[in-house]
């Protein structure tokens, strides 16, 4: 289907993506293979997964709208894989929980494979000529590490070491492989919005004066800053003196400076906001046009600098950013809005997102 959702490189000219985009169903379906399909997606710590060698996770990736039936595996070599749940006899779940295993094991005929996703043995298949065929075996998804964090693909667009190397300029000092997963603080946001607007909100701190009060208290907003990259965003807060800020190596590109935060988006759903003591990973998952769950998944680096940082806000924060999102998406049903202009200094993040959505579609 053909979308007129042209935006304008040049951030001075450019509007926004209209009002049309974020109720479109033809879109928001065709997203599925233009977007996610194309992207990589943050799935959990390898260790809190599969905790094992020889252990097999099964999942299912972005429940309610690309629903792909996955398993993640620990070989006996301490390396993950990523393989399809899918049996490649007649299509049934093969692995329903998470556990140690030897082979894996097709309780409906029998089908078994290795746990590198080889055809091993079939019943009743002595009489079939031409098989076994490669399209027997499991299918096997692209998987990434980074620290202890892992990445799947469908059929990604780009080599993960764009996405790595971004990361690793910004935040690679820290020591990720130790970071220790929160429960408590970890939990699961429904928003009635278009999972789009979610992002666009995420990516600029123009409002923060404005939505955010105690937030506003303790970042210094005239020094706000947003990098940008081909495949992402980082907005980068500077504390205003109130905040616990980071001890940042001489060859950080920030060295000497208050750095209280920095938040990383990376297209189309993934945001990494990290602060000094630790990371709050947020997967942004499409429901359905109106309706988008937001999983927030904390993992600790230094627990008592938790309670002296942004940390506490979180979720204040959270309910602030919902409150106006829906707003948003309420308004963006009215038949006397189309479109908007972005401020060329506040809101380069929004532009970038709008322009990688547009190309795509």
């Amino acid at each position: 289907m053909k979308h007129n959702y042209y935006v304008d490189p040049d951030i001075t000219k450019a509007e926004t993506l209209p009002s049309s985009f974020y109720r479109d169903q033809g879109a928001f379906d065709e997203m599925k293979e233009k977007i996610f399909c194309k992207s990589w997606h943050w799935i959990g710590d390898g260790p809190g997964l599969a905790p094992l060698d020889q252990y097999a996770h099964p999942f299912t990736l972005m429940d309610h709208y690309l629903e792909e039936p996955m398993l993640l595996i620990r070989t006996a070599g301490n390396q993950f894989r990523c393989l399809s749940n899918v049996c490649t006899h007649r299509a049934n779940i093969i692995v329903h929980n998470p556990g140690k295993m030897n082979s894996l094991n097709c309780i409906y005929h029998g089908r078994r494979f290795d746990l590198e996703g080889n055809f091993v043995h079939m019943p009743e298949f002595s009489d079939v000529q031409d098989f076994p065929r490669t399209c027997d075996d499991l299918h096997s998804f692209p998987i990434e590490q980074w620290g202890s964090f892992l990445f799947v693909g469908l059929d990604p667009e780009l080599d993960f070491e764009m996405i790595r190397s971004f990361l690793d300029k910004w935040v690679g000092f820290l020591p990720l492989n130790e970071f220790k997963y929160d429960a408590v603080h970890t939990r699961d946001y429904l928003v009635n919005c278009h999972w789009a607007l979610y992002c666009d909100n995420y990516l600029e701190g123009f409002h923060i004066p404005f939505v955010h009060s105690d937030l506003n208290a303790i970042l210094d907003y005239g020094s706000y800053r947003t990098e940008l990259f081909e495949y992402g965003t980082l907005q980068i807060g500077f504390s205003d003196g109130a905040e616990e800020t980071y001890d940042l190596p001489e060859s950080h590109p920030l060295h000497g400076q208050e750095v209280a935060a920095f938040y990383f988006w990376i297209f189309p759903n993934i945001t990494f906001s990290f602060y000094p003591w630790g990371v709050s990973v947020n997967v942004i998952r499409p429901i359905s046009i109106h309706k988008t769950r937001v999983s927030f998944f904390n993992y600790l680096h230094d627990e008592k600098k938790y309670g002296t940082t942004a940390g506490p806000l979180m979720d204040k924060v959270e309910r602030e950013d919902e409150f106006v999102v829906e707003g948003v998406h309420k308004g963006l049903l009215s038949r006397y809005y189309h479109t908007g202009r972005f401020s060329p200094r506040r809101e380069k993040g929004v532009h970038h997102f709008h322009r990688m959505l547009s190309n795509r579609l």
